[in-house]
């Protein structure tokens, strides 16, 4: 019989609307529970059988792994409760595509065990961060693992945004959103939006305008050290929404300012030692294959 690993304390997180991952994540919660470790029912669902709910996020720093049992937005739904914290998630899909749960749910305890064992490898991933300024102040920090995105909402007019990087003016572009993406968001909506494919180790973000009123308009691969500002142009009173990871966070007003960079946290994912994400890349979009 092979040796139990040390005690771990593992925090779920599920697809609420799936009874197939609530089922997952009950027989989870009690199979870490008999292999002696600690098991947590993430904040704000409904609490597992035999993992405690967790009060606030305060509580994930007495936590060594994240599981995730759900899609992608499930998997950038745990990545917000973190908030910046570096705790590995382990990602199994349980919804169409997987970019970020990776692994199959049936093998969910196995793979589970060889993670807690040690034997799974810590790839750390970028994000992104943004700020708002407006009127010369700075309200709010936004941290993201995927995209950020400023799109036009319910107006029926598009946006007209001025793109600096530091405090050089690159354009004045008008669009329906603009999308800076992350390499691990490239295949994301960036993707969708007919942006580039960033490889994850790159150190660099990308800005993809959507359906931009130029035909001279093109996508931009920069380095993720440089200020990307996006500036409302004042007029016809412009207004925005700013969306993190999917979530709408803030509604721009005419002359506002989201200042982009690369964030100082970075996300962990677990992955199968040799993990080669072209290999991902092929089995999700069929990449590089020819008709």
């Amino acid at each position: 019989m092979a040796a139990k690993s040390k005690s771990k304390t593992v925090a779920i997180v599920y697809r609420l609307q799936t009874d197939k991952a609530v089922t997952a994540a009950t027989e989870l919660a009690q199979w870490l529970v008999s292999e002696g470790h600690k098991a947590l029912t993430a904040p704000a669902q409904k609490a597992l059988k035999g993992a405690p709910l967790m009060k606030s996020a305060k509580a994930f720093d007495n936590v060594d792994l994240v599981v995730v049992l759900g899609g992608d937005g499930t998997y950038l739904r745990a990545v917000r409760l973190l908030e910046g914290r570096q705790v590995p998630i382990l990602g199994f899909n349980m919804g169409s595509l997987g970019f970020l749960t990776v692994h199959p749910a049936s093998n969910a305890t196995e793979i589970t065990q060889k993670t807690l064992a040690g034997k799974m490898e810590l790839r750390s991933r970028a994000m992104i961060r943004a700020s708002l300024r407006r009127k010369g102040k700075t309200r709010g920090e936004f941290h993201a693992l995927n995209d950020m995105v400023l799109e036009r909402g319910s107006s029926s007019h598009l946006l007209n945004v001025a793109i600096f990087l530091g405090t050089h003016k690159v354009s004045e572009v008008k669009a329906d959103a603009f999308i800076v993406s992350s390499p691990t968001g490239s295949t994301a909506y960036n993707l969708a939006a007919g942006g580039p494919i960033l490889d994850p180790s790159v150190r660099a973000l990308t800005i993809t305008p959507v359906a931009p009123h130029a035909l001279t308009t093109r996508p931009l691969i920069v380095p993720d050290d440089v200020e990307i500002v996006f500036r409302l142009v004042p007029g016809r009173d412009q207004k925005a929404h700013f969306v993190v990871d999917g979530q709408k966070e803030l509604e721009l007003e005419s002359e506002d300012e989201i200042v982009l960079k690369r964030s100082s946290f970075d996300h962990l994912v677990v992955r199968e030692p040799g993990f080669n994400s072209y290999t991902l890349l092929k089995e999700k979009l069929k990449f590089g294959d020819r008709a």
